[in-house]
C-alpha cells in the first residue's frame, strides 16, 4: 500500500491480552478521523489464543482450534491462531486518506504488496496468490484467498478489514517462521520507504481500550453473539 506523500504513525505496542488487542484496534478505527493520519500498529499477544472473523458463527469456529480464549475480531476473515511465532499488525486510515476510497479487493491487494515488498527488502522472495485456492472451512491459513502472500507456494500472510465512515481498519497476520527472517528485520523493512514517526497513545486511550476490552471483547455475550 503506497504511503508515499502520506505521513504514517507507528505504534510499537507491547504484548497485550486478546481482548485488549481487539479493543485497541477498534478504538484506532473510531479515532482515525481525529488522528488524521494512517497508524501502523505492530503488536503481540500475552498468551496463546485464537481470533475469528466478525461474521463467523461461534459454534462453527470453537471446534477449529483448541486455543482459548476465542475472540471475535472487529474485522471479517477466518480463524487465526496467535502465538509467539506469529506477527500481528493493524493499519488504520482516516476517511481523508486515499486508501479509504479503494474497493476492498484493491486495499487487500495493496497491503499484501506492501508486506511482499518488505520481505523482498529482507532478501526473501514471496508472491501474491493469483486466485483463490481451496480454503479450509473458516480457517485463515488453510488454503489461500486471492492476493494472500505466499512463500514457496504456502500462505504466510493474510488480513481482514472493516471500512465505515470513521475510516478503514486492516488487521493482518504474518506467519513467517519458514522464511528465516526475524520480526525486527521485517518491521524495519515495512518502514523503509515511508515518511513515519513513532507514536504512543495517551493515557485516556489506554483506559478506554481497557474498558472496551472488559465490557465487549472479553464478554461471552459478544464473542458468542452468533
Amino acid at each position: 500500500m503506497n504511503t508515499s506523500g502520506q505521513a504514517l504513525r507507528i505504534w510499537h505496542g507491547q504484548a497485550g491480552s486478546p481482548a485488549w488487542n481487539m479493543a485497541a484496534d477498534e478504538l484506532l478505527l473510531q479515532h482515525a478521523a481525529a488522528l488524521g493520519q494512517a497508524v501502523l500498529r505492530f503488536y503481540s499477544w500475552d498468551q496463546p489464543s485464537a481470533s475469528f472473523g466478525y461474521f463467523q458463527r461461534y459454534a462453527d469456529v470453537e471446534a477449529l482450534s483448541g486455543l482459548r480464549p476465542l475472540i471475535r475480531r472487529p474485522t471479517g476473515g477466518g480463524v487465526v491462531l496467535h502465538d509467539e511465532a506469529e506477527w500481528t499488525y493493524s493499519l488504520t486510515f482516516p476517511p481523508t486518506h486515499p486508501a479509504w476510497q479503494l474497493k476492498a479487493e484493491e486495499s487487500y491487494r495493496c497491503v499484501h504488496e506492501w508486506v511482499r515488498h518488505a520481505f523482498e527488502v529482507c532478501g526473501v522472495a514471496t508472491e501474491l496468490c493469483p486466485e483463490t485456492r481451496a480454503t479450509g472451512s473458516g480457517q485463515c491459513f488453510v488454503g489461500a484467498e486471492k492476493c494472500d502472500l505466499l512463500f514457496n507456494g504456502q500462505k504466510i500472510a493474510g488480513a481482514a478489514q472493516h471500512r465505515n465512515r470513521d475510516g478503514l481498519l486492516i488487521q493482518g497476520s504474518v506467519q513467517a517462521k519458514s522464511t528465516g527472517i526475524d520480526r525486527e528485520a521485517w518491521e524495519i523493512a515495512m518502514l523503509a520507504e515511508s515518511d513515519w514517526s513513532e507514536w504512543q497513545p495517551g493515557g485516556s486511550f489506554i483506559d478506554e481500550s481497557t474498558s472496551l476490552a472488559k465490557r465487549k471483547y472479553a464478554a461471552d455475550v459478544h464473542n458468542q453473539k452468533r
